[in-house]
Order: C-alpha cells, then structure tokens, then sequence
C-alpha cells in the first residue's frame, strides 16, 4: 500500500453544488478595510480570507465543472478526498525519500511552524457561524486553500512578505480570484512606500503571475503523484523557472540593510 493512502473516502452523496448557496457579492471596500487590519498583523491569515469572500472568484463554479468533467478527476476525488491528513503525515512523507517535493515540503512546513491544519483553523476564524455546505464545490475550493503552502516549495517563494505577495500573484494564474491580485500588488505598493527600496517589488510580482500561468492548474493535479517527485523534475514538469526579480530583490535588500521579513511591520495608527 502507498504510504501515504488514509483509510477514508469522500460522502457517495455529495452534490456538485447546494442548493443553499447563496451568490457572493463583490464589495471592494470590504476587502480594503481587511487588508489595512491584515498589514496591521500580516500574520493574521484570517483578514485575507475575509478578503477572498469580499472578492470572489467569479469564474469559480465554471472551473470546478471544467475539472470534475476531465478524466483524471474522478480519480484525484476518490484518492485524495482531504489534503491536511496527507499534508500533515510528515512521517509517510519523509518516507518517501530525499530530495522529493515531499521532503521539501516538510523542511519548509517544519521550519516555519506551519501545519496544513493550522490553516483550516485560521480560515475557520473567518467563517464564523455561517453555514457550511458539504458539496463539491466546497471540496474543490479546498484543494486550492491547501495547496497554498506547497506552492512556497514549488516556485522557491519564502514566507518573507515580498514572497507571500508573489505566491499570491502566481496562483491568480492557477485560480484566477481579484482576491489575489489585490493583495499582492497592494502589498507590494505597501513595500515600496514604506521602505523606498530600490528592489524590483512590482517586477517580482508580476513575475510571479507569469510564471503561474505557464504551470498547470497544481490544485488540479495529484497531490500524492507530485509529493512523490524529486523537486527539481518536479519544477521542470511544471515549468516554474527560477524567480529572478525576487533573488535580485533580496540582493537588494541585503546591500540596503534591509532584513526582508520586516518589510510589512505592524502600523500602530
């Protein structure tokens, strides 16, 4: 047996969408108040998913039926019905060798004191008591959340704020929600005004974006095939090239005396 298969399987009779769905609405202001409170904390991760739901992905529902259409779907559904169990199995991860996506990953989950269950946890923070629905779309729409950490391994992007703003260009391109966009090029303006660097900020975002577009939809992908890759085949597959503008932006920064994870420090007024 694969060491990382979990005795476990997705409700035969979940629905592709329920029928108590309610349509999200578009509110720009929303979303800016969540962003000047997320830049005074930048590691509440609760304010960016306030944000996401105040600008939804309006292309959302069209992608998940594109995807559960394709013949791969049904079985990346029966596989892997929940990423965090997987995400966060670092022993039957590490068992899969050195120099894997696997591995990778857990040196980078390890080291920042990260666990993909700790971000369920923080979206929960936003969601508050409103009503959850058990249906596809909802399992799609994780997929995406859960991924997000693996993308940092993925493309090289560190958790330092310039990073976490291109992590977010990238996957605009792989799920294409204003969400994303707005927080990383507002961040990034955020960067350039408080510090007066001359590191290429907007360029590394934007680089960032392209090279998302070039990769396949990695939300979409099996996880558990990818986990198992060495990481630079892994890249290759993928087509993520090396992000010149965020390594000269952090040579930048190290001439100036900048210390890249205090770029966004919290604003006291």
């Amino acid at each position: 047996m694969n060491a990382l298969v979990h005795d476990f399987a997705p409700a035969a009779d979940r629905v592709f969408a329920d029928p108590r769905r309610t349509k999200l609405r578009t509110r720009p202001f929303k979303a800016l108040g969540h962003f000047r409170r997320l830049l005074k904390d930048k590691e509440n991760t609760a304010e960016v998913f306030a944000i996401f739901e105040a600008l939804p992905r309006r292309d959302f529902v069209p992608s998940a039926e594109a995807f559960m259409a394709s013949e791969p779907a049904a079985g990346i559904y029966r596989q892997e019905p929940e990423l965090p169990p997987i995400l966060d199995d670092h022993a039957a991860l590490r068992a899969l060798g050195a120099g894997t996506v696997a591995a990778a990953y857990c040196d980078f989950m390890e080291r920042e004191g990260l666990s993909a269950a700790g971000l369920v946890e923080e979206e929960a923070k936003s969601w508050g008591d409103r009503p959850r629905y058990d249906d596809v779309l909802s399992w799609y729409g994780r997929r995406h959340r859960d991924t997000h950490d693996l993308l940092h391994v993925l493309t090289g992007y560190g958790r330092d704020p310039l990073g976490e703003q291109c992590v977010l260009a990238f996957t605009f391109s792989q799920s294409p929600s204003p969400a994303h966009l707005f927080i990383a090029y507002l961040g990034g303006l955020h960067i350039k005004r408080q510090t007066k660097t001359k590191a290429p900020v907007l360029a590394a975002i934007r680089e960032g974006q392209k090279l998302g577009k070039a990769c396949p939809r990695i939300a979409e992908m099996p996880i558990r095939e990818l986990l198992a890759m060495p990481l630079d085949e892994a890249r290759r597959k993928l087509n993520i090239t090396p992000a010149k503008h965020y390594a000269e932006a952090h040579r930048v920064w190290a001439q100036e005396g900048q210390d890249p994870y205090e770029l966004m420090k919290p604003q006291t007024a």
